[in-house]
């Protein structure tokens, strides 16, 4: 792969509002309904029929724009985006044009080269959010044998708000970096819950590379945009694939940005290629043109004020606050703050009531966060308990995690737990006791000691831990044998 050039990515992001009807009409949302069964005049076209807007999508439209520092605009109209399509049965869309509901906002992204190390911020900026109604979805017969073509109306008339990214990423990795943060935003603000396998999240990709020239000049190539692409690693293989063939295309023909018209591309993911599939239509072609049955929206201050005041504090924010007040790294902060604010809580929960970041972060990851239910189950008290326990006791690793086990499966707290296991607190002179045992019971690692192998001490202070049941700490014990092997 050649990196004689520089792709330029912008995203347009389709994201379905987590609404129970749709955008006009009361017709269900719900996924996988039977075919065309939540359908009904308004959003089957039907002569006479009215639209009529959904408020609680408005809503989460404004929540997304304010998330994303988007400029909203206080006087708002509804488009007829036209063309024809199987799967739009008005034969044009509802959509927004020249007023967008928002427009000039940013999304903060990390591009740095070890994310999970180093956090390097990146704005990407956002031309604009608008709200729009969906298409239905056509199914083929790609048998090749001549079947049958299908359509499913279902999804005609789902809300959606479509984010529109300036072309300001320049990889493959900052595009995924840029979805990635924008899906985590959007799931906890409620706005979406942004399965792309059910539909909810899909992107198209603006791609296009910029060659240096002998001369000095740039060369820009002409507009590809990839359509649907259905999972992040989709879309940086295409985008991949993309940049590397218009690079090729130039070094045959030589075209640049303006001389043709932008096209459409599909991806092929089984044989990993996009394929151009038409020329794109200016927006000129769609005849936009306001829509003379549905009245234009206004907002005032107060509503964009409670409207803002209810995002609460957004990843961005959280990440840097996990970092400054609890010093926690960029991996682990990241951690914490994908998973939700319920595990933000949590975690400050843990951390205030044991008074060690470090172990509660690496609690929460690397157990509760592996086991459903596990916080529901292991309240953040309980934890705290059993933090404590591991701390005063010398609990090791393997013996906390076992009265976490059992924790999780009987519901009970750590020092419960550590009655019925047996675990018991080991006095100083009873520890020197089960040392000297372990010394006598053990006569050729002590051999292997003397001959300078240290390595062997760990055979006598595995007998040791076996003995307290882990209920000392291995520092200790570590101390403990060395003086009483210094004496042999």
């Amino acid at each position: 792969m050649t990196t004689a050039y520089k792709t330029v990515i912008g995203l347009e992001v389709h994201v379905q509002l987590l609404t129970r009807t749709k955008l006009f009409c009361g017709c269900s949302t719900k996924f996988g309904l039977p075919p065309n069964s939540a359908t009904c005049p308004v959003c089957l076209g039907l002569p006479g029929s009215l639209p009529v807007m959904n408020r609680r999508a408005f809503d989460l439209g404004i929540r997304a724009a304010l998330a994303l520092n988007c400029s909203i605009n206080k006087f708002t109209k509804w488009d007829r985006k036209n063309y024809y399509y199987p799967d739009l049965p008005k034969n044009y869309q509802i959509s927004q044009y020249d007023l967008p509901f928002s427009y000039e906002g940013w999304l903060e992204i990390n591009v740095a080269a070890d994310p999970k190390k180093d956090y390097v911020p990146k704005r990407v900026g956002i031309i604009r959010a608008h709200l729009e109604e969906d298409a239905g979805k056509n199914m083929h017969d790609e048998s090749g044998r001549g079947g049958d073509s299908k359509v499913d109306l279902n999804r005609t008339g789902t809300p959606l708000v479509e984010i529109v990214s300036k072309p300001e990423m320049s990889s493959p990795a900052e595009a995924v970096a840029y979805l990635t943060e924008l899906r985590l935003l959007l799931r906890e603000l409620g706005v979406s819950d942004c399965e792309m396998q059910e539909g909810s999240l899909r992107c198209d990709a603006n791609v296009n590379v910029h060659i240096p020239q002998a001369d000095g000049t740039v060369a820009a190539t002409p507009l590809v945009e990839v359509k649907n692409l259905n999972s992040f690693r989709a879309v940086e293989r295409a985008i991949a694939y993309e940049a590397q063939r218009q690079y090729e295309e130039f070094q045959k023909t030589g075209q640049r940005f303006g001389d043709v018209a932008k096209a459409t591309a599909g991806w092929d993911d089984a044989r990993g290629q996009t394929r151009i599939q038409r020329r794109k239509e200016e927006a000129s072609d769609y005849r936009y043109f306001p829509e003379p049955d549905l009245v234009p929206v206004t907002v005032d201050d107060a509503y964009l004020e409670e409207a803002r005041a209810a995002l609460g504090e957004l990843p961005i924010a959280q990440r840097a606050r996990l970092k400054s007040d609890f010093g926690l790294s960029v991996y682990d902060a990241d951690v914490l703050v994908r998973q939700g604010r319920a595990s933000v809580t949590y975690f400050e929960a843990v951390a205030a009531g044991s008074g060690d970041a470090k172990a509660a972060v690496n609690w929460i990851a690397n157990k509760l966060l592996q086991t459903d239910g596990a916080m529901e189950k292991i309240p953040a008290e309980r934890l705290v308990g059993l933090l404590r326990e591991q701390k005063s006791r010398g609990l090791t690793k393997q013996i906390a995690e076992q009265v976490f086990d059992s924790m999780l499966a009987d519901g009970e707290d750590a020092a419960t737990v550590i009655g019925k296991l047996g675990i018991t607190a080991v006095d100083e002179l009873t520890l020197v006791d089960i040392i000297r045992k372990a010394i006598e019971a053990n006569p050729k690692a002590v051999e292997d000691y003397k001959k300078g192998k240290v390595a062997a001490a760990q055979r006598i202070k595995g007998a040791v831990m076996k003995e307290t049941k882990g209920a000392v700490k291995p520092d200790t014990v570590d101390a403990m044998l060395a003086t009483e092997l210094a004496k042999l």
